[in-house]
């Protein structure tokens, strides 16, 4: 079987006029959970949002393959279909909107397939019992009133029920408790296998030590500075990024031919 699934190949994109991204090379297996970390302003939600296909974010060299496909051109909802999704890092309240309803159009929109109300209710049933979710939860207006937690397991709910083949998770962790960042990681662990990929984007090394992810890699200047395991995370929250600065001066080190 085939594990390859995601080919990120001397990436370069823009924002209007101003560049952001500054060659990327990045390969992501079935299996695998990858973290990237980085200061403020390195291109981690950018990255995030190109690989998404966010149309105010210009790809202006490389490559992004996907199952072996180019998806350069493909549109969000193309990209959706094909089982990538892209965690909100500042999920939005949609008054009138229950989450139930929320989720049930959004699976039918990426499946192609109609979903049954009573199909369905079982379904997210399943995947709340799955998360620890309380059942109520289904009927709240979506993020409408919600913790920061509730929001960011909301986020976590939509993977459980969409069940893309990569995921990605911008800041889910960002601004949660102890207690709020264990129950996330938890729902993350759950909905891993070895038939999705996960990339996770992050400041933190608290969900780090619960999720044990397989690559860290340190995004700097729009550039991967280095890769590494857990080590290198440890290293980061000892030292910062300062040095990483450095691994990334020589340009012809950050081109490939990949």
């Amino acid at each position: 079987m085939d594990k390859k699934l995601l080919k990120v190949c001397n990436l370069e994109s823009k924002v209007e006029e101003e560049k952001i991204l500054n060659g990327i090379n990045l390969e992501v297996n079935k299996g695998e959970i990858h973290v990237i970390m980085g200061p403020n302003g390195a291109g981690k939600s950018t990255l995030a949002n190109v690989l998404m296909g966010h149309p105010e974010h210009k790809i202006i060299n490389g490559e992004i393959e996907f199952e072996g496909e180019n998806i350069n051109e493909l549109a969000v909802d193309k990209r959706a279909k094909k089982g990538i999704f892209l965690s909100f890092q500042y999920p939005q309240e949609i008054p009138g909107v229950t989450v139930e309803n929320f989720l049930r159009t959004a699976k039918t929109a990426v499946s192609g397939e109609q979903q049954s109300i009573f199909d369905f209710k079982f379904l997210l049933e399943e995947k709340m019992n799955l998360l620890d979710i309380d059942q109520s939860y289904a009927d709240r207006y979506l993020n409408k009133g919600f913790s920061g937690g509730e929001k960011k397991k909301n986020e976590i709910l939509q993977m459980a029920v969409l069940e893309p083949k990569l995921a990605i998770l911008d800041e889910t962790d960002s601004g949660l408790d102890v207690d709020a960042t264990k129950t996330v990681a938890e729902g993350i662990k759950k909905l891993a296998s070895e038939d999705n990929a996960m990339i996770i984007i992050t400041h933190h090394n608290q969900i780090l030590d619960y999720l044990q992810p397989d690559y860290v890699h340190v995004l700097v200047d729009g550039r991967i500075a280095k890769s590494g395991d857990m080590e290198l995370a440890k290293a980061i929250e000892k030292e910062g990024y300062a040095e990483y600065k450095d691994e990334i001066l020589d340009e012809s080190n950050s081109k490939t031919n990949c």
